[in-house]
């Protein structure tokens, strides 16, 4: 799919493509391509003289060589962009970007928010756009307001991960659940630090190819800004999801602490019943239990005393509690 903007008193335009004249007859300044197929593919080189990568091409390529100026004068950038994926588990996808004869082509396999938003945005903000490079920084800002909104989420939820937690018991099952949700955090929590680590990388770049004009230039040493700004608070959550890991294995000891206790507990009450039964049971000349008229009574209630005995003792000293 092929998705064409033209610049109207500074707002992003979308323009209809059907056919191959439809894009011959208007000046974009993008060139959004969603899955392209050969046909589309065709049409961006012979109108424009740009040949596309393929998908194989652009998330194969080398960290090292992520941006690159190629022969003719193209600037080629790859970036990474959030996004969710099946069953809201997130996931990184790389966009191939070209800057090319004033236009900026950009190439992906899904349709992502960060580029829904920019759209949406584009066309409720007169002025905010200049130019293809303008288009460009608007990507890169929105994907550091949506990494910050990811962020905000993974907040909300630890908040009620930490609800769990710091009650005064938590069941196995629960424990669980809570292993699973700070997993799934964490996760994400990671994907946004390198997005934003790749982020800073293609902003800083631009930086250096002296790319862009004063005003673009300051845009830019904003986003940069705003990144530093994530980084403290990625870091803060890295170390609040491991505290919450850390207390939820602490209650998972503790419960098969309390398991092991009842089975130590029972294997000491019941040993002096046992020992008891054993030296009855031994082949006396004169047995206890026979030649005695209280034998039987007196063996039972010497294990029924020594049984009770240590439980008694335990619970005196609490550790039945």
């Amino acid at each position: 799919m092929i998705n064409v903007f033209v610049l109207q008193n500074g707002r992003l335009n979308q323009v209809n493509i059907d056919s191959r004249s439809d894009l011959e007859n208007i000046a974009p300044v993008w060139v959004d391509l969603t899955e392209p197929s050969d046909e589309e593919r065709a049409w961006v080189k012979s109108i424009y003289g740009v040949t596309l990568p393929d998908e194989d091409e652009f998330s194969d390529i080398e960290a090292s060589a992520r941006y690159f100026e190629a022969e003719n004068g193209d600037l080629h950038l790859r970036t990474d962009f959030l996004f969710e994926g099946e069953d809201d588990a997130s996931a990184t996808m790389t966009v191939a970007f070209i800057l090319a004869r004033n236009i900026l082509f950009s190439v992906h396999a899904e349709d992502l928010p960060v580029f829904r938003l920019v759209r949406m945005r584009a066309r409720s903000r007169p002025g905010s756009i200049g130019d293809y490079r303008d288009v460009l920084l608007d990507l890169y800002e929105t994907d550091a307001e949506y990494s910050a909104d990811a962020l905000e989420g993974i907040y909300q939820k630890l908040e009620a991960v930490s609800h769990s937690v710091l009650k005064k018991s938590l069941t196995d099952q629960a424990a669980a659940d809570v292993l699973n949700t700070i997993a799934h955090e964490e996760d994400l929590n990671g994907r946004i630090r390198r997005n934003m680590m790749d982020t800073r990388r293609a902003v800083s770049f631009l930086m250096r190819g002296r790319l862009l004009n004063a005003d673009q230039f300051e845009d830019a040493r904003q986003i940069l800004r705003d990144i530093e700004s994530l980084d403290g608070h990625t870091a803060f959550l890295f170390d609040k999801i491991n505290f919450l890991m850390d207390a939820t294995v602490g209650f998972i000891n503790i419960n098969q602490n309390k398991i092991i206790k009842i089975f130590s507990v029972a294997s000491v009450a019941f040993l002096p019943p046992t020992l008891i039964a054993s030296i009855y049971g031994m082949n006396f000349k004169i047995m206890p239990e026979l030649d005695w008229l209280i034998g039987y009574p007196l063996a039972i209630l010497m294990m029924i005393g020594s049984a009770i005995a240590p439980f008694w003792y335990f619970r005196r000293r609490g550790w039945l509690n």
